[in-house]
This record gives structure tokens, C-alpha cells and sequence, in this order.
């Protein structure tokens, strides 16, 4: 049998086959840029730690050894002080905005009480509406404040009586379900955009596109009228989905139901039309769903803040989680379940969401139109 092996065949199908890949940018993609995306991708799900904290720090003592203190905390690269807020309104202001991930209120007596060696606590209040992040920047205050409090006034360290105190906002006992939950919903309510993308790949499949053509139908018009299909119908997923977190998980939902469907029927317009935008170019509905499970799913889970904050510090990071549209969504239904906020504090994540679905549909339609 192996004599039968010839260099010359053997060649043959080796150029045949490169030739197969590289004329398809699909086998080209899977077999080449796959395995360095899911690398790169899977390389931030085990950076694990909150690795830098916006602080406000809302100061009523004003001393030379408030001012130190501060100033100690945030000489590192841990803590950024990004906001000092007036009152204890402002801060709550900064906290449901998502502008600081926590804010350290110094008590007006610190410094009196800090010279004389008497017992002092800071309260530390965390945004925890991810509540393994909401331990892990306790932790961290915690412990920066336990090295640096005993220096300002030459005490040994561990022998002051001094205290953080820490208080969760929006997840009092940092639950984590009542922080993934709502998050979540990012996750499962990609599945009509998946169905969307199989139902393009399946008429590529048998063909049916092809009555299309003969008709005066526009790509643009057939496109539309696909994806309006699969939001009437998600909306129902979308209430179903509500109801599991709110009746049998004990979510607590604070916001407007009203508004909670219509910033996600944004989300879908978003989500649709990347999904669009990808089954355009896909011959089969196996090849669809594993670009849109690869590309789209899959990263959600890891990069969009779900279980860990999007490290800003990292561009890489950043990129990748802007481009997903789950990041936004996560940001508006934690903010809709548990702050109880409305459009107006979630603008930029429901603008992103908007021009994103609208650039992907855009460019979609203008493929749809050159390859039907």
C-alpha cells in the first residue's frame, strides 16, 4: 500500500487543498485566525483580579492626615481618586452612574481621633452589582488602608484601632446570583440571533434565495423583514427570561419593565445585525453556528464584565469587549434590575448599541446585495 505513494500525487492534493483554503475565507478564518482569536480571548478569562479601582472619596475632616491618607492610597497604581463628591447624594450620584467603582468616606473626627490614637473606622462603600468584584475591591481598600494608616502616625503595624467598614450598594449581601443573573440575560438572549443566522445559512442551503432574485424584492427589505420576525418573537423570550430571574432566582427588580424591552429590542437590533452581517457571508448552517458560537457566544461569557470587570487598563481587553454587544446589554440590565435607573443614565451604552446594529446591518445589506 505505502509503495503505491507517490511524491507527485501526494503534492497534488497537498496544492489542491491549500488551494481550497485559501480560496475560502471561512476555512481560511477557522483554520488559521481561530485558534490565535480563541488564544487571545480565552488568555483574559484567567486574569481574574480587579486590578485597578475608580475611587471617589468623600472627605467631611479635611485634615493634614485625611489629606495624607489619601494621598497614600492612591500613590499606587490600585486606586485612582476620580471624583470628590460634596455629599453623601453625589456620591450615590457617582455610584449608580457607573462612573466610580467605589467610594471611601472619611469621617469628620479622622484625624483628631487618628492623632490621639483613638478608635477610627472610613466607610467603604462598593458599586457590587458584580459582587465578586465588590469582595475583591473591599479587600483591597482594606488592606491598602492597613498599610499605610499605621505610617501617617508612626504606629507599629496592626497596633491602631482602626477600621474599615464596608457597605454593598444595589447587592447588600453581594449574592453573586443576584449579580449574574441579570447579566445573564445578555448571554441568553443572543439565541434569536443565532436562530436568525441559521435561518439565512439554511435557505443559502436548499436553495430558496434563489426565487428571491427573480422578484423586485430589495436585499435590504428581505433582511429587515427577517430580523423584525425574530424580535416580535424574542420579546417573548424576553419576558419569559424576567420572569425566571424575578420569580424563581428572587432577583430584585427595581427599574421599569417598559424600559427594560424597549433597550432590548435595541440589544437585538444590535445583535441581529452582527448576526446578519456574519450569515451573510456563511454557506451552512453548521459553519454559522459555530462562527456565531465562536465569535460571538463564547467571548460573552468572559470579556463583557459578566463575571469580572473589563480591565481598562488592558487596550486589548477594552477592544474586544466594546465590540461585543453583550458588554452594553449586561451594563443596562444590571443598572434596570438592581439601580433602578432609566435611559438617561444608560445613554451610552444603548448609543453604542445603536450605531454598532446600525453599521452591521448597513454593511450586511451591501454584501446581501453583491452575493445574492
Amino acid at each position: 500500500m505505502f509503495g503505491r505513494i507517490t511524491v507527485r500525487r501526494t503534492l497534488a492534493i497537498l496544492r489542491k487543498e491549500l488551494h481550497h483554503i485559501f480560496r475560502n475565507l471561512i476555512n481560511l478564518f477557522l483554520v488559521a485566525i481561530a485558534p490565535a482569536f480563541l488564544l487571545l480571548t480565552l488568555g483574559y478569562v484567567f486574569s481574574l483580579d480587579v486590578e485597578h479601582v475608580d475611587l471617589a472619596v468623600l472627605d467631611y475632616d479635611r485634615s493634614e492626615l485625611s489629606r495624607a491618607y489619601i494621598n497614600r492610597i492612591a500613590a499606587g497604581e490600585t486606586f485612582s481618586v476620580v471624583a470628590t463628591p460634596a455629599d453623601y447624594d453625589a456620591l450615590d450620584a457617582l455610584l449608580v452612574a457607573g462612573k466610580v467603582d467605589a467610594g471611601l468616606v472619611i469621617p469628620p473626627d479622622f484625624g483628631e481621633k487618628l492623632a490621639a490614637w483613638q478608635p477610627v473606622a472610613v466607610q467603604a462603600m462598593v458599586d457590587s452589582v458584580n459582587a465578586w468584584s465588590g469582595w475583591s475591591i473591599l479587600g483591597k481598600i482594606q488592606s491598602a488602608s492597613a498599610a499605610v494608616v499605621p505610617k501617617l502616625v508612626g504606629a507599629p503595624g496592626g497596633s491602631l484601632p482602626f477600621e474599615v467598614r464596608g457597605r454593598a450598594w444595589y447587592n447588600v449581601n453581594l449574592e453573586s446570583q443576584v449579580s449574574v443573573i441579570p447579566g445573564l440575560l445578555a448571554i441568553v438572549l443572543t439565541m434569536p440571533a443565532l436562530a436568525l443566522s441559521l435561518s439565512l445559512a439554511r435557505e443559502k442551503e436548499l436553495r430558496t434565495l434563489e426565487g428571491l432574485v427573480a422578484t423586485p424584492m430589495h436585499g435590504g427589505e428581505y433582511l429587515l423583514g427577517k430580523m423584525g420576525a425574530y424580535m416580535l418573537v424574542g420579546i417573548a423570550g424576553v419576558l419569559l427570561s424576567w420572569a425566571v430571574a424575578v420569580w424563581w432566582f428572587h432577583v430584585p427588580f427595581n427599574g421599569s419593565l417598559g424600559v427594560l424591552l424597549a433597550l432590548t429590542i435595541v440589544y437585538y437590533f444590535a445583535a441581529m445585525g452582527f448576526s446578519l452581517l456574519t450569515a451573510t457571508w456563511l454557506k451552512s448552517q453548521q459553519t454559522a453556528l459555530f462562527t456565531i458560537m465562536m465569535v460571538f457566544f463564547v467571548p460573552s461569557f468572559f470579556l463583557t464584565g459578566l463575571i469580572f470587570p473589563v480591565d481598562y487598563s488592558k487596550p486589548g481587553a477594552v477592544l474586544l469587549a466594546t465590540l461585543l454587544p453583550a458588554t452594553h446589554y449586561i451594563i443596562i440590565a444590571r443598572g434596570i434590575f438592581l439601580k433602578g435607573v432609566g435611559v438617561d443614565v444608560l445613554r451610552q451604552p444603548v448609543t453604542i448599541l445603536l450605531v454598532g446594529g446600525g453599521l452591521s446591518l448597513l454593511v450586511g445589506v451591501v454584501a446581501f446585495k453583491k452575493r445574492v
